[in-house]
């Protein structure tokens, strides 16, 4: 076990307990004076959200999204919700319907209590990360708006913190790429997907080199599979003003990992490898920090805990999405004051969302004022 596993673990079993505080405790001895007791009505709709370009990763290519939205009604407030389920993660319509059909929330007469009630969700059945969380961000949505603020009041956070985020370029042919750093403009940083081949990585970043010089990013999704290739890629993508590399080579090689995260100029960071708060433990230390997605963490809950917990560790936040609406967007959004970067660019990348929230201007998230998560719906 190298130094730095060493360290992951003296230190998180002494900061867990403080980091993970649970900030909803207080939520129902908070209720505001004008409530009204009622029972919660809960539905949901199939969604396939449509790509403006083919969206190609190094192990697949789509140009559309399986979602589901969702809808939490509540004495005439309606809160909503959004699961986006890339097929390479193992949810789909069908397994979302099933699930969500199970889900029973008449039975809770306090909205507010959404440490008991997201639990009971967690429990249903194993999985199912991105339907849960459609409940979840339904939830918190109607309690915003139920206490009439935005989440990150709720929590505390400075709104006016939140980063610049990234504008993904997925793998293409250079004239294609050439074309999508025109829709670029603006943004101060942007995302490159690697993990084709030798050739197809270095062909995508000179030709982005050839259009602009602003900061990069790297995700070659478990793309690599060599650790002596990886460190050499580092070196090399480090010289070209990339700031830190996500899940280079496949989650199962985790002492490849480490042995990279140490030699390595630039941060690497779990994605594939972190998705539930449990996955803290896993990874060990083998990462410079991890990344958090609401469709993998089962929501806001969950990923707000994962913040605390990471920082009371001193690990790098990466805050991402996928291809997801305003709605989703816009509840990771009010995390995003907390993080050190951020991919909130999901929206962007679709022509038919039908939510408004969380903008972007001049490449910085400029978080919505509405209560709740923030949106509205437009269609």
């Amino acid at each position: 076990m190298n130094s730095t596993r060493r360290s992951f673990l003296k230190t998180s079993a002494a900061v867990t307990t403080a980091a993970l505080a649970n900030p909803y405790e207080t939520l129902a001895r908070n209720i505001p004076a004008n409530f009204k007791t009622g029972k919660m009505k809960f539905s949901f709709r199939p969604y396939t959200i449509q790509l403006r370009h083919t969206f190609t990763l190094s192990v697949m290519s789509r140009t559309t999204t399986p979602a589901m939205l969702t809808e939490i009604e509540y004495n005439g407030v309606v809160g909503y919700g959004e699961a986006s389920m890339p097929p390479y993660l193992g949810e789909s319509h069908e397994s979302a319907t099933k699930f969500l059909s199970r889900v029973d929330l008449s039975k809770y007469e306090n909205p507010f209590e959404l440490e008991t009630i997201l639990a009971d969700i967690d429990a249903i059945e194993p999985k199912n990360p991105a339907a849960k969380a459609s409940v979840d961000i339904a939830l918190h949505d109607l309690v915003g708006k139920l206490l009439s603020q935005p989440w990150y009041n709720i929590w505390g956070f400075d709104k006016n913190k939140a980063p610049f985020t990234t504008f993904t370029i997925a793998i293409d042919t250079p004239e294609v790429v050439r074309e999508k750093m025109k829709e670029a403009g603006g943004f101060k940083i942007l995302k490159v997907k690697l993990g084709k081949s030798k050739e197809s990585d270095k062909e995508m970043i000179e030709t982005i080199r050839s259009m602009s010089d602003v900061p990069l990013t790297a995700d070659p999704n478990q793309g690599w599979k060599d650790k002596n290739y990886a460190l050499e890629m580092a070196h090399w993508l480090k010289e070209k003003n990339v700031k830190y590399i996500e899940q280079p080579l496949p989650k199962e090689q985790q002492d490849d990992i480490a042995w990279l995260t140490e030699r390595s100029p630039l941060p690497i960071l779990a994605d594939e490898s972190f998705q539930r708060l449990p996955d803290m433990k896993k990874i060990q230390g083998a990462y410079s920090g991890i990344v958090i997605k609401l469709m993998k963490s089962t929501g806001m809950r969950e990923a707000h805990k994962m913040v605390l917990l990471a920082r009371a560790l001193g690990l790098k936040i990466m805050l991402g999405c996928m291809t997801e609406t305003s709605c989703a967007i816009s509840a990771a959004s009010h995390l995003s004051p907390m993080v050190d970067w951020a991919d909130l660019d999901g929206a962007l990348l679709i022509k038919n969302d039908i939510f408004d929230g969380m903008k972007v201007v001049d490449g910085k998230c400029v978080l919505s004022d509405r209560p709740g998560i923030g949106v509205k719906k437009s269609a």
